[in-house]
């Protein structure tokens, strides 16, 4: 499937191209760290409390017919047009036992200009859940379909400049059972998900003619378990003990991240709001892979699908590995039920770590969110949590003239932003630390929301191996997304949206990139279910590696039909 119709001639691709493979990861993952293993069981039984009181269901399918005009203001004069047929669903449904939300597009690009070409492209996210024993078993499952754009280096860029030989697409799903239940006194939850990725793109060069080494696909597993009582229930301080493993198998020269650790905790009260927490355990981490298989001149073997082939005889060669004591100490502090803030410090990866999160809820009607997080991971991995971090009652964000999916949700509950979607696609492992932050406002008729956050990402590769020049490699990005969107008198819609990147590569030879853009679009009804669409939108990419911008813009009229 290709990319959404874009400009650009033959004569500017190279251009194209050199800009991008200076663009860097975006976005970072808003994962769980306090190891305590109850959060998702504790989320979704949250889940079912509030979908007992809003029960509702909402189902709209719905057909468009647009026509699109993109013109590459720098560098050049080129102006191509398409028409655009698509056809989507977009579902929420609210239950007092289930519950989930579904945002799924097809669309097909007729070029008009020989210049063009035609493409396709499936784009969607879906996140749910079901009770099975009411308050304590559920099952979830999540799963994305995005369309992305990469540069040689691995790196993605929300831009959408570049043409469909710089384009991939990106698929990922999860499922898993949560317990959580109370035996006496003791709090007794668990948890396990199971979450496969794929990058389906072109055989990428980088600028010195040799093979890009991308992300290709990734199994993963993750499972824990936790007992504890409260403070007061019925000692003084509330003790737990807990155990989790992870595994992620990238099929990418067979990298491997293993992760096992067992640790008590304890919680301290101070004050009815306030209390210390502190846990210490023992972790194993160990991250390996092998080498690429080698021709007769010692050169790496690239196979049909552009990726390194595996040398399956080779030994395997450990990366990273760390075992042995892991603790953290930190405080909880819960003024409301709307408000919560965990902040923790200790050692980790046999280095220092933090990590915490803070959630407000000022009224029903607005939503803030913050994470800081730290975590061994390949890019399937950090897919895979920042899906399973959504919310179950959200509405997608997409960019109204490509139909792309840009990152962040519109939601009143939990994170609000898929920040693994924008992220590196290298097939390197990497430790990711990092902020994220998401905040979402109902004024009036109106839905505002803002996403921002800060990703540094140092990749892992093993001596001897041709992912040994990646190793100890650092990647870090800047982002922010803003929007607004709303109702214009009985028969009118509106949004506005705008983006802004900043990386910054560690690899030798490139420099900084800044990505900015924006769009805004108009719906009418003008009979029944049928509804006029207008909308319009630019981008600019600055990179210190070309001399000039390069500035696109694009517009779109069109006709959608509601069911």
């Amino acid at each position: 499937m290709g990319s959404r119709p874009v400009a650009y001639r033959p004569r500017t691709r190279r251009l194209v191209a050199v800009a991008l493979s200076a663009a860097l990861v975006q976005g970072a993952p808003l994962q769980a760290q306090s190891y305590q293993g109850a959060e998702a069981g504790e989320s979704e039984a949250g889940a079912e409390s509030a979908s007992a009181s809003r029960g509702r269901t909402s189902i709209d399918p719905y057909i468009e017919a647009n026509t699109i005009a993109s013109w590459q203001i720098s560098p050049g004069n080129d102006v191509l047009t398409y028409t655009q047929l698509a056809a989507g669903v977009d579902a929420s449904i609210v239950g007092r036992n289930n519950g989930g939300s579904v945002s799924l597009r097809y669309e097909r690009n007729f070029a008009h200009q020989s210049d063009g070409a035609d493409s396709d492209s499936i784009t969607g996210v879906a996140r749910g859940y079901a009770s099975i024993v009411p308050r304590v078993l559920t099952v979830e499952a999540g799963a994305l379909a995005s369309s992305t754009r990469v540069d040689a280096q691995g790196r993605s860029v929300f831009n959408p400049t570049v043409d469909d030989d710089l384009s991939t697409q990106t698929y990922s799903v999860y499922a898993g059972p949560n317990l959580q239940t109370r035996a006496g006194d003791v709090d007794v939850s668990a948890n396990y998900r199971i979450g496969y990725t794929r990058v389906d793109g072109p055989d990428f060069v980088t600028p010195a003619g040799t093979s890009a080494d991308l992300f290709d696909e990734s199994v993963t597993h993750s499972a824990t378990v936790r007992a504890g009582t409260r403070p007061g229930q019925p000692l003084p301080v509330g003790l737990a003990v807990g155990a989790g493993y992870y595994q992620e198998d990238v099929s990418n020269l067979d990298q491997r991240v293993r992760d096992a650790y067992v640790r008590g905790d304890v919680t301290v009260p101070i004050t009815p709001t306030l209390a210390v927490v502190g846990g210490a355990g023992v972790e194993d981490v160990e991250v390996s892979s092998r080498d690429a298989l080698r021709d007769a001149d010692g050169n790496p073997v690239i196979g049909s699908n552009g990726r390194f082939v595996t040398d399956e005889a080779s030994p395997r060669i450990i990366a990273f590995e760390a075992s042995g004591l892991i603790w953290d100490v930190g405080v909880v502090w819960t003024p409301s039920s709307r408000t919560q803030l965990e902040a923790r410090f200790g050692h980790r990866y046999d280095s220092e770590t933090f990590y915490g999160n803070f959630s407000w809820r000022p009224s029903s009607r607005s939503n803030l969110q913050i994470g800081v997080y730290d975590s061994i991971q390949g890019f399937g991995g950090r897919l895979n949590n920042s899906l399973a971090a959504l919310p179950t009652d959200f509405t997608v964000t997409r960019d109204p003239v490509t139909g792309e999916l840009t990152g962040c949700v519109n939601t009143l509950d939990g994170s609000g932003c898929l920040d693994g979607l924008l992220g590196s696609v290298r097939s390197s492992v990497f430790r990711g630390r990092g902020v994220v932050a998401s905040y979402t406002r109902q004024i009036g008729r109106m839905t505002a929301g803002v996403g921002a956050g800060y990703d540094r990402r140092k990749f892992i590769g093993a001596p001897g191996t041709v992912l040994a020049l990646a190793d100890g490699l650092v990647d870090e990005s800047y982002y922010l997304t803003a929007g607004l969107s709303g109702p214009v008198g009985p028969r009118g819609n509106f949004s506005v949206n705008t983006y802004a990147s900043w990386f910054d590569s560690g690899t030798a030879g490139t420099d900084d990139v800044r990505v900015i853009g924006g769009s805004a679009s108009y719906s009418e009804q003008v009979f029944r279910n049928l509804s006029a669409r207008a909308a319009v939108a630019i981008s600019m990419l600055d990179s210190d590696i070309v001399a000039d911008d390069l500035t696109t813009a694009s517009a779109l009229l069109g006709l959608r039909y509601d069911f």
